[in-house]
């Protein structure tokens, strides 16, 4: 039962009291806490669900029309990279002006032009459409993201906000399985807009549910608005994911159309990082940096992140290309991995109570390695439980490294800087997946390109180049030659598995990599929270009581 409220309280009727030092919510929000973390696990699982059903989705609309749109290779790399480089690109200003404006506005905001944009992509005409219609997409999942995370910050008092953050980030887990099997399954019996239309009810019920019961929070002085701050941020992003992007569809870091956008990226974002640190109102406090917490929590998520979407890029692969499975058996092989998950990363905070956050996340990263690494054991008649005890060792790993470093990038700010808290944490997230999909991709094909070179010889030249670009079109390249081209099989398969290890050892080294950052920058176990861990009320914009010993 909550104690009377001392006259210092009483701004925020109805407050619980919490122990000493800890902010409040209100009893009303808080007896709704739990509710509130399904429908916004909700609104994060449209979001992380929607790129890995395109995935699925990608050789049909790839057919001609009726069936699909005709879309080249170009265009369909395209349509889901326009989600992705708006998305990424916004993150950042997203989180920004949730604390400015309120999170959950930002959120509603978010999720109808989420679902306007699903409902345009999939009556599009065109694979332009498509293209445009998918920035819409990445353009209102892009508010969604950095809000959902910012407002359970500030529902959830310090004492559960490990556990609610571990389930949080479990739903990354479950999409990445789901994914697959939802679209495989509408597939089978809609046509490829249903990879879309699927999210609209999901949106629709969650955005009644959240003008129901998702309390509305913001800093209660923003300061002044720092436009050129955030027009610094969104070209310097967009540029270097650009540059990113364009380097993994070349399979060449060193063509202009990469290495220019990279660069001219990576000066926007020097010139913005100049311009903060002397900006007396800034809209990034590059100050965060300096808290060993904040920056290894932060450098640490980009690396998982780098090398688990380069391995998930290629396992697609080898499940369907070099094992022959369906999209929907590919979906329902990667389970452990989302149970995985989904089981371990609500509980890693007691592993955390008890070892400490730096030793947690480290051993995760290890763990993560050796399941990158056991990637080497796979082979074309490998039996398939041992890519299943690799996918759970994998999903256990990543448990135990993204709820204790996302817990401490969030704690180690002021609570009214939850959102471009959480902005910060996403788009690292954002730019180390890009990355790993660009980088890692990029050497799987060419150590591929290199490897099936030499069984080509005696194709047309007209078909030497495409059949070098991956194996899928070498397979296609195959079955279109008939009997002829059935020697070209085993010599991809062959090829690719090679590939597929050699960029397996890069996102284990990656990983270990990780593994060093946090060992050697993360301090010790439980340390110390930030002295400034001030909020508005959840439901209002007026500041949180705390003690003094909260302040010291």
């Amino acid at each position: 039962m909550a104690s009377p409220p001392t006259p210092a309280e009483s701004s925020t009727p109805g407050a619980s009291t919490p122990p000493p030092g800890q902010p409040r919510v209100s009893e009303a929000v808080h007896r709704r806490r739990w509710v509130i973390l399904t429908v916004l696990s909700c609104s994060l699982l449209v979001v992380m669900l929607d790129n890995s059903i395109l995935n699925v989705a990608t050789k049909t609309i790839a057919q001609p029309a009726p069936t699909g749109l005709g879309s080249t290779q170009s265009q369909l790399e395209w349509a889901i990279n326009s989600y992705t480089l708006v998305f990424a690109g916004l993150l950042f200003t997203a989180g920004l002006l949730g604390d400015r404006l309120g999170r959950k506005k930002v959120l509603l905001f978010g999720m109808l032009v989420f679902g306007v944009g699903s409902v345009l992509s999939a009556m599009s005409d065109s694979s332009g459409q498509l293209i445009a219609f998918r920035a819409v997409m990445g353009f209102g999942g892009a508010f969604i993201l950095p809000a959902t995370l910012a407002i359970i910050m500030n529902v959830f008092e310090p004492a559960e906000q490990a556990k609610a953050i571990g389930i949080w980030t479990s739903v990354v887990g479950f999409a990445i399985a789901l994914g697959p099997i939802a679209g495989g399954i509408l597939l089978q019996h809609f046509w490829w807009g249903s990879v879309f239309l699927v999210n609209v009810p999901i949106v629709v019920a969650a955005v009644v549910a959240m003008v129901a019961i998702v309390p509305d929070s913001k800093n209660p002085k923003p300061g002044k608005l720092d436009p050129v701050g955030v027009v610094l941020s969104i070209v310097g992003l967009i540029s270097l994911i650009y540059g990113i992007i364009k380097g993994g569809q070349e399979g060449d870091f060193t063509v202009a159309q990469s290495w220019g956008p990279i660069m001219a990226g990576l000066a926007v974002l020097g010139v913005f990082v100049a311009y903060q640190r002397s900006s007396d109102h800034p809209a990034l406090d590059v100050t965060w940096f300096r808290n060993r917490r904040f920056s290894a929590s932060v450098a640490a998520i980009g690396l998982v992140f780098f090398a688990l979407m380069g391995v998930t890029f290629f396992s697609v692969f080898y499940n369907q290309s070099v094992r022959g499975y369906s999209v929907l058996q590919s979906g329902l092989l990667v389970l452990p991995l989302a149970a995985s998950q989904m089981f371990f990363a609500p509980r890693a905070r007691l592993l955390v109570d008890r070892f400490g956050a730096r030793a947690v996340c480290a051993s995760g990263l290890v763990l993560t390695a050796v399941a990158f690494a056991g990637f080497l054991l796979l082979g074309q008649d490998t039996p398939i439980w041992v890519l299943e005890v690799l996918f759970f060792l994998m999903g256990t790993g990543m448990a135990h490294v993204m709820p204790p470093a996302t817990v401490m990038i969030m704690s180690s700010l002021p609570r009214e800087k939850a959102g471009s808290g959480s902005a910060v944490n996403n788009t690292f997230r954002q730019v180390g997946g890009a990355l790993g999909v660009a980088v890692l991709g990029a050497l799987l094909s060419t150590t591929y390109r290199n490897g099936i070179d030499g069984h080509l010889g005696l194709l047309p030249a007209s078909n030497r180049h495409a059949a070098g670009e991956s194996v899928e079109a070498t397979l296609a390249v195959a079955e279109k030659l008939g009997p002829s081209g059935r020697a070209l099989v085993q010599p991809a398969h062959d090829a690719f598995i090679h590939a597929m290890h050699i960029t397996a050892i890069g996102s284990a080294t990656v990983a270990l990599i990780g593994a060093v950052v946090v060992l050697v920058f993360l301090p010790g176990r439980n340390p110390a929270l930030p002295v400034k861990n001030h909020a508005p009320a959840v439901g209002g914009d007026k500041p949180r009581h705390q003690t003094a010993s909260a302040q010291k």
